[in-house]
């Protein structure tokens, strides 16, 4: 049952690696972008052509919120119509795929978990595109598992988490945003999560939210991740309205997980329990 993870460089690219290592996951590979350019539709079908997978992990994105406001084409190209390459070419050699997605695809205006079924209604061109890619993937391909996710981080790459933790070292105070509410994810979970998926063997198909237990706003977050690394920095509250981007955030993206956890009988660890194990990683 081979497995092949497109944008296998990236930050959750990097999370499969390390738990397909811990769960001696073998059939599996992790392509450079050179071998698996998402934009290339030849490249991928000589890819799979060669790796003839069972199933396809697809972690590309364009994700670079505020600048995506200035790269609309380039955003849509990767967001879109390279996720539409991958599920042809899922079709043409029957691979299941796994897709990421984000909670980015809602509006996030009201205070309520988020399910699958809710209207999506992005408000930025990050948010759009990936919704497009959700779109144009079940239009193309049944057998697939798009899984939406938030504030993802880890100890690879660039992310919230290690950010704080480098300006909490450079800094005697900083401002964080008090009011946009979400559940961060810790990209190793996830991983976990999705050879759960995989391992499932199920055939229910659609769409799904992941992210850890509970809820909070980037700025408990900011200061649980210097409580839990014992880093001494004064962290102020700010409103959106005083930190104005590009990229409009929902104010409450807090997804709905109950599908996820009956379909695949997930125990989902509690964010704060998972940011612990990740500082002590870094």
């Amino acid at each position: 049952m081979k497995i092949v993870v497109l944008g296998a460089s990236g930050q959750l690219g990097s999370c499969l690696k390390k738990v397909a290592a811990e769960r001696n996951i073998t059939d599996i590979s992790f392509p450079g972008e050179q071998e698996a350019n998402i934009l290339d539709s030849d490249l991928l079908d000589k890819l799979f052509a060669s790796e003839k997978p069972s199933f396809v992990i697809n972690c590309a994105a364009y994700t670079a919120v505020d600048k995506a406001e200035d790269e609309q084409d380039i955003c849509r190209k990767v967001n879109r119509e390279g996720a539409a390459n991958i599920a042809q070419a899922c079709v043409k050699y029957d691979a299941t795929l796994i897709h990421i997605s984000t909670d980015f695809v809602f509006k996030g205006n009201v205070p309520q978990l988020l399910s699958e079924t809710d209207p999506a209604e992005p408000e930025n061109i990050y948010g759009l595109t990936k919704l497009e890619g959700e779109q144009d993937i079940t239009r193309i391909l049944e057998k697939h598992f798009t899984v939406r996710t938030s504030w993802l981080y880890s100890e690879f790459g660039n992310n919230f988490v290690k950010t704080m933790l480098r300006l909490g070292k450079e800094r005697d105070q900083l401002g964080v945003i008090a009011d946009q509410t979400g559940s961060p994810t810790y990209a190793i979970d996830l991983a976990g999560a999705i050879f759960d998926i995989i391992a499932s063997d199920s055939k229910a198909y659609g769409i799904y939210h992941y992210s850890n237990e509970g809820v909070t706003s980037w700025y408990d977050f900011a200061k649980t991740i210097f409580d839990i690394s014992n880093t001494t920095v004064k962290v102020n509250p700010v409103k959106t309205s005083e930190y104005v981007t590009k990229a409009v955030r929902p104010a409450y993206s807090v997804m709905d997980k109950s599908k996820i956890k009956k379909e695949f009988n997930l125990d989902i660890p509690y964010w704060r329990d998972s940011l612990a194990v990740c500082i002590s990683r870094l």
